[in-house]
């Protein structure tokens, strides 16, 4: 590792850096604006400048970018030297020349990296007098307000969309000083991951439109660490609340997930804590109807039910935490505990918990995903199921090429230089999937086929693998000529990579995808693999037991259930309209516990008012068996309570010998992990209540928070008490440790200098590093790496194409397909209309053209949909969106008659 020396004093320092992040590194304050850590150097903005000397003697030096300088043995320089420092007040100046100067009223004030660099450099007093430069705004979409007159041109918006992200409708025009970023017209932003610009600006230019609604100053938004709910990544992140309300969702860093950023859905899907439909206080239906009743008075209702000899049953979540689905458990008994999921996702979530217990492959986190030098994608739509995987798979095909660039002698940093070398150079990322993706523009190749197919596909690759893997018959020539292509591209890499999920809802697929892993270890290949299930919790789910719905259907049927307790779950959703009718017909009691009024609270006889992760604490295990613990930002309202301690309180009930109900979290999780191996170290995964820094509690308003009394001032001139929180050790206060806490409790970013979140690399052990102390959360799997181990061999038989038939598949939308961020305005706003898709030819068989409205039955009730004519599909296969707002159905490939599609009118949508 090389020695540098700073103000003529030696650090050692990482190899390959740059000055600017090797002093970061190290704590020094060097300004900065163009340079981004997960974007690297482009030299645009100058003003990272210090003074390098060529040694000890020399006392002159010169000034030099530290973003575009390596850090190499003996480098001397100074940041502190009076040049440099001039410099930096200079360039300051001069970026700042246009800029209109409104703090008091921009919507990024109290975090503003541009606000925390013009004081780090000491430009205090404003010289310009002339006319400023000004632009028109644009209207960029439900979650993007844009203020161009505040534009420094740093260039980092363009450099994370286009470049980073890979979009392609936000760009840079003009020339000079008249240089203008936006779109070439007013229109939403149609990268998923537009809402990043909001913390990739350094200025006020994008900013978070869903706040302005309700816009409160950062500084006094009471936050709390927590993980997002909107798919199955776990990715880290910061919400935040005021007077009740929560008003905004912030990135929060961990290298192995998320890293620096989040999708649309999951920074703006938030808005659902905040809806009308929210259900506020326990329900009982009386002459029909559902009505409010006291909290006291629905527990001696549930009372005499619990008491009861009756047959009760419990339905999980995928959604709900491991706690909550633990205690459901403890109710009812593991005999008569349901996941929730129906068979065909049930099937496919326990093969992925298998596959990675046995091995031999270690599941991916997102950083080994961007570290992947090949990939092969089989049958998930990733950039819609998983879309933070989607952002590091495109981060992951220029590792490859890399070498070109290393060749030149252009270092990893040296961001602009290494992408002209590189230029359109991708490594190796083979998509197979059952229609176009946005992954296609990075693949090597596409494989369009219906799922059994592609899982055929996997098989195939990996019997070119290894020869002693299950041979696949009757594979096409092309379809054989692609899988070799692959096979070869995957045993040449150093890190190859294997994705699949249950978005097709096929098995296969996962067996596939294990064969490949298994493949290539045989052949003394080290690989990972990266497995999506559905839901936040659908890993935690699999790995708590318990059986599929389509078993308790069965018993229903029979009139062998007599109270279904239904956590956190819209069957509705899981079985189909007339399935989950039949099943709530023949249940005797049903009783819902949910956040959100849904068709099965609506169908329930009593429903108990359940804590949504805003207000609740507890844990989740992400995609890869990595538990990570969320803790409240606001306490519920009344009657609004955790569903494990409403679960609780029934247990208190039911007389158990093993389960006496729990009073606090850490009780229930101690209770989890004595009674269920595979949680042993649950208790690990984030310090219990009692912990304590220097005897304080971490506060979750930061040390600026202001106005607590005026908050209360209509109901008394006093303080109001805050809320205690018995079951972590945050605290709904000001005071408190102010200093760093353990990685799992940040609850906000913040340093002296540095109020924006700029300041997460104070937190750092080295800039993109791991979080001071380790990053959050703990994997409770790692592969057994059995040699012995064998896989079921089943290759599934190839398509055959039913004469008027189409095979329907599940289509997925980022935006509409997840039913907690349906509920937000933003989100609603960009999901699309209800439709059908299907191949042009299919199309023209039934004399159908694209935008033609057409209505079909679909589990057993009529719905209207139009008409997407979708070349990429193959032949003999039709998509159907799944959790769409109007298209309720169990996401299950189904058999279509095409003549059942009755045309109603032509050309209602765009197509």
């Amino acid at each position: 590792m090389p020695v540098i020396y700073i103000e003529n004093a030696p650090y050692e320092v990482k190899d390959g850096q740059n000055l600017l992040a090797a002093s970061l590194s190290l704590g020094f304050n060097v300004p900065y604006f163009c340079w981004h850590p997960a974007m690297h150097s482009i030299g645009a903005c100058r003003l990272c400048a210090v003074k390098q000397f060529r040694d000890e003697n020399d006392h002159k030096g010169k000034i030099v970018m530290s973003c575009m300088t390596p850090a190499t043995e003996g480098t001397r320089i100074s940041i502190s030297d009076p040049d440099a420092v001039k410099f930096r007040k200079s360039v300051i100046e001069w970026l700042m020349v246009n800029h209109p100067h409104d703090c008091p009223v921009c919507d990024e004030g109290g975090e503003c990296h541009l606000q925390d660099m013009t004081l780090l450099t000491g430009h205090v007093y404003r010289r310009f007098r002339f006319k400023k430069r000004t632009y028109r705004n644009q209207y960029l979409g439900p979650f993007i307000n844009h203020e161009m007159n505040r534009c420094i041109q740093c260039y980092r918006c363009v450099r994370f969309y286009c470049d980073y992200a890979g979009g392609r409708d936000l760009n840079v025009f003009g020339w000079h000083d008249n240089v203008y970023f936006g779109r070439h017209e007013d229109g939403f932003l149609q990268s998923e991951f537009a809402g990043n610009l909001v913390e990739v600006c350094p200025t006020g230019v994008f900013t978070d439109k869903t706040l302005k609604q309700h816009y409160a100053r950062k500084w006094d938004l009471q936050t709390a660490p927590s993980v997002c709910v909107h798919c199955s990544l776990g990715c880290n992140t910061i919400p935040g609340e005021r007077y009740g309300m929560l008003r905004r969702i912030r990135n929060r860093y961990n290298r192995e997930v998320n890293g620096y950023f989040l999708c649309d859905r999951g920074r703006f899907g938030y808005e659902f804590v905040n809806h009308s439909a929210r259900i506020k206080q326990p329900l009982i239906r009386r002459n029909g109807n559902l009505e409010p009743i006291a909290r006291e008075n629905i527990l001696s209702e549930l009372e005499p039910i619990i008491k009861s000899e009756a047959h009760i049953i419990g339905i999980g979540s995928p959604r709900a935490s491991v706690e909550a689905n633990y205690a459901l458990r403890a109710l009812v008994g593991p005999e008569n505990f349901y996941q929730g999921t129906t068979q065909i996702e049930f099937d496919a979530v326990s093969l992925m918990v298998d596959v990675l217990r046995r091995g031999p492959a270690p599941s991916a986190s997102l950083h080994d995903v961007e570290r992947a030098d090949a990939v092969l994608v089989l049958g998930e739509d990733v950039p819609n199921t998983a879309p933070i995987a989607a952002l590091a798979l495109r981060q992951s095909v220029m590792k490859k090429p890399l070498a070109i660039s290393r060749q030149m002698k252009i270092d990893d940093w040296h961001d602009m230089a290494m992408r002209e070398a590189i230029q359109d150079d991708y490594g190796p990322c083979f998509v197979a999937a059952p229609r176009a993706t946005r992954l296609d523009d990075i693949a090597t190749a596409v494989y369009r086929a219906a799922p059994d197919d592609i899982a055929r596909f996997g098989f195939a690759v990996a019997h070119e693998l290894d020869a002693q893997a299950p041979a696949v018959p009757d594979l096409s020539d092309d379809a054989l000529g692609l899988a070799k292509r692959a096979a070869v591209a995957l045993r040449n890499a150093e890190r190859p990579l294997v994705v699949s999920g249950s978005g097709c809802m096929n098995a296969s697929l996962i067996e596939a995808a294990a064969r490949v892993a298994f493949a290539l270890d045989s052949v003394g290949k080290s690989s990972n693999i990266f497995l999506v299930p559905s839901s936040c919790n659908s890993m935690g789910a699999a790995m708590l037991g318990g059986k599929p719905l389509d078993e308790v259907m069965e018993a229903a049927e029979k009139g062998a259930v007599d109270t279904a307790i239904i956590l956190e779950n819209d069957l509705y959703s899981k079985l189909g309209f007339a399935r989950a009718e039949k099943f709530l017909s023949a249940v005797g009691k049903v009783i819902v516990l949910d956040s959100l009024a849904t068709f099965t609270t609506e169908r329930a006889d009593i429903v108990l008012p359940a804590a949504t992760f805003a207000e609740s604490d507890g844990t989740l295990m992400n995609n890869e068996a990595r538990a990570q613990r969320f803790f409240k930002v606001l306490a519920p309202e009344a009657d609004v309570q955790e569903s494990w301690r409403w679960l609780s309180d029934l247990l208190s009930f039911s007389g158990n010998n093993h389960h006496a109900g729990w009073k606090t979290l850490d009780e229930l999780i101690a209770d989890i992990a004595a009674h269920v191996r595979i949680f042993r170290l649950l208790p690990e995964v984030a310090p219990p209540a009692d912990f304590r820094i220097s005897g304080q509690k971490v506060p979750r308003q930061p040390h600026r928070y202001s106005g607590r009394t005026a908050m209360h001032a209509h109901i008394a001139v006093h303080e109001a008490e805050p809320p205690e929180d018995i079951d972590s050790p945050l605290a709904f206060t000001m005071e408190g440790y102010q200093s760093q806490p353990p990685s799992s409790l940040i609850a906000h970013f913040w340093a002296p200098y540095w109020n924006s979140i700029q300041s997460v690399t104070k937190f750092q052990s080295e800039v993109n590093g791991e979080l001071a102390g380790g990053d959050p959360g703990k994997r409770l799997i790692e592969p057994a790496r059995d040699k012995s181990i064998t896989l079921p061999g089943r290759v599934p038989a190839a398509l055959k194409v039913r004469s008027g038939e189409v095979l329907v598949v599940p289509a997925y939308h980022v935006f509409g397909s997840e039913e907690l961020s349906s509920r937000a305005a933003g989100i609603a706003q960009l999901s699309p209309a209800p439709y059908v898709a299907l191949n042009q030819a299919d199309a023209e068989a039934q004399r159908l053209t694209d935008g033609d409205a057409l209505e079909l039955e679909i589990s057993g009730k009529s719905h209207r949909l139009f008409l997407k004519v979708d070349p990429s599909l193959p032949p003999g296969v039709a998509a159907l969106p799944a959790g769409l707002s109007g298209v309720p159905w169990d996401r299950s490939p189904f058999w279509y008659e095409l003549k059942k599609m009755k045309k109603v009118s032509a050309n209602v949508g765009d197509g």
